[in-house]
């Protein structure tokens, strides 16, 4: 028996594994102008607590985390920097309930006194921003988590004393931020920042990735959310738009197309691209992998807010 007898030969390769292959390609040609236009570019990604919570709910939410976090793993690995952000309101009204606390809500904003904040932090600093970070990190030492009140991130100022210790964003110090992007590192950050004395605050997610993504000069603001878009009725999902300028933007505000939760979103992005952010996004954090999606194909899964 000749040696060349002794090499197995290997198996046909299908008509269905090609038409994979090539569409594997295909995807991957498609993608490459975006990863060359976006690479060294710091892109703010707010991960919603609506979004991980109904993923949660739904009983899905390991999966629905480690897509995610997948996503974030490979923008870092085709050379974009990536910055978490996220909420965790869900959370902490589940919690509260637990507890047996109740919630109250003045025009959106959660009342919190010194309990409820304890209960914030516990939540964003101890739970949910330890499972963004143990996600990522399952890929190798990639993340790093922090809240607003580490390195000076964050100043907080009072929003209004009706709402307790419920805080507004006063000054960001990104020094901290810009060192750990630099060395490669994928920040994720718990809202929480604290004033001149000490005092704690929770602060709005959504605002907290916008003041972020000005004050790192980000290439994107990206939100995902339990949400597929920006809707010109807020009520009617047929009425999603995939591209919406700032006067277009300005518009829908002023119509009152824009309701609860969505309202600081709209806000953050507005002001982030009229602060130099190039791009602004909302997403569906529901649908898988809606970030590469977003980030690397021509078509896109949710709504842009361009200048």
């Amino acid at each position: 028996m000749s040696a060349l007898d002794q090499v197995p030969v290997p198996p046909k390769i299908t008509r269905a594994q090609k038409a994979a292959a090539a569409k594997t390609a295909s995807v991957l040609v498609e993608a490459l102008p975006y990863i060359r236009r976006f690479r060294s570019k710091v892109v703010v990604v707010k991960y919603g607590g609506n979004a991980l919570f109904a993923d949660e709910s739904a009983g899905d939410g390991a999966d629905a985390l480690a897509s995610f976090a997948q996503d974030v793993v490979l923008m870092r690995a085709v050379g974009i920097l990536p910055v978490v952000v996220h909420g965790g309101g869900p959370q902490i009204g589940e919690l509260m309930t637990r507890l047996g606390k109740e919630t109250e809500f003045r025009n959106g904003l959660r009342v919190t006194d010194a309990d409820t904040l304890d209960i914030a932090r516990m939540v964003l600093v101890g739970k949910v921003n330890r499972d963004i970070v143990s996600a990522i990190n399952v890929h190798g030492p990639l993340a790093v988590g922090m809240s607003g009140e580490d390195a000076n991130l964050i100043t907080a100022a009072p929003t209004h004393a009706d709402l307790g210790f419920v805080g507004n964003v006063a000054v960001v110090d990104p020094t901290m931020l810009e060192r750990l992007v630099a060395e490669g590192i994928i920040p994720v950050v718990a809202t929480i920042g604290a004033d001149d004395a000490g005092q704690a605050y929770n602060i709005n997610a959504d605002t907290v990735a916008g003041a972020l993504a000005e004050a790192l000069g980000a290439e994107k603001l990206i939100f995902l959310t339990d949400t597929e878009g920006l809707r010109v009725v807020a009520d009617d999902p047929t009425t999603v738009i995939h591209q919406a300028s700032l006067e277009v933007i300005d518009e829908i505000v002023r119509s009152g197309g824009i309701v609860g939760g969505m309202m600081p979103k709209v806000e953050a992005c507005a002001r982030a691209v009229r602060s130099g952010v190039s791009r602004a996004h909302i997403l569906d954090g529901r649908v898988p992998h809606a970030l590469l999606l977003e980030l690397f194909t021509d078509s896109g899964v949710g709504t842009m807010v361009v200048q």
